[in-house]
């Protein structure tokens, strides 16, 4: 019989992903593409687990997971709902986002401080004037590695939304200038707050792919893959590196300490 949250989490996440619990990492890299989880897997030489199913997903021998668990809020809560039936040490989530001011070019990195809860999803798991925001030392350790790069980063509050197709909608547009976000997705709000509830540390890399302010800016299949091309290799290895390097220090990330 499964009569608790975690019961019925332990039964499902394998039921989603293909993938016995015994082979979850104790870090999870999120993401909304099967082409993130291809590479992860090729770069590895590891199993990817779940074609066929809901969500793919593969680990690799540093124990370190990537699941693919698809587009919107509610698989983003369906996700962090589900893990807790491996208890993670932490979840970063690399996503992409529409940059919504001028200095969010194409390619560029944002590590949010927080997210406006647009999307509705998360009034399923809190009050709406609990703010979402992402661990703090998560996201620590993910700068280093951009800065190590030398690359430049933003920080703002993303916002999230359940509308895919809203580009065409002035009215809204002016009111994501009035949120004064720097992006716009469909799902790091959900992932925070779903998170909190949860008590799993998390973050979020987003990488702009496109400009949706302006009607030359709107994503097409062309200008995907040419982000895709360009960019996605980078923001998986910057993630990667992040999580691996928290793994290997052995640092907590729920509690922080400054020095």
């Amino acid at each position: 019989m499964m009569r608790t949250k975690t019961d019925i989490a332990r039964n499902w996440l394998p039921r989603y992903t293909g993938t016995p619990l015994s082979q979850f990492g104790d870090y999870i890299l999120l993401t909304n593409f099967n082409d993130y989880v291809e590479r992860f897997a090729d770069k590895f030489k590891c199993n990817l687990n779940g074609e066929g199913y809901p969500m793919q997903a593969a680990t690799n021998n540093d124990g370190l997971t990537i699941i693919n668990f698809g587009m919107g809020s509610a698989n983003a809560a369906t996700i962090m709902d589900l893990l807790t039936a491996v208890d993670p040490k932490g979840v970063l989530f690399l996503g992409k986002c529409g940059g919504l001011k001028r200095s969010t070019e194409l390619g560029y990195f944002i590590l949010p401080i927080a997210a406006i809860r647009g999307e509705g999803t998360s009034n399923d798991y809190a009050l709406p004037e609990v703010p979402a925001l992402p661990s703090f030392k998560l996201h620590k350790f993910v700068s280093q590695k951009i800065v190590d790069r030398d690359l430049e980063y933003r920080t703002g509050v993303i916002y999230t939304t359940n509308r895919r197709l809203w580009e065409w909608d002035d009215d809204f547009k002016e009111y994501l200038k009035e949120t004064n976000a720097i992006g716009i997705d469909m799902e790091t709000a959900t992932l925070f707050t779903v998170g909190f509830v949860n008590q799993i540390p998390r973050g979020a890399l987003l990488l702009v792919s496109d400009v949706p302010m302006i009607p030359e800016g709107i994503k097409t299949e062309e200008s995907d893959k040419e982000v895709t091309k360009k960019f996605v290799s980078l923001h998986l290895e910057i993630g990667v590196e992040a999580m691996t390097e928290i793994e290997k220090n052995g640092e907590q990330i729920k509690h922080f300490t400054y020095e």
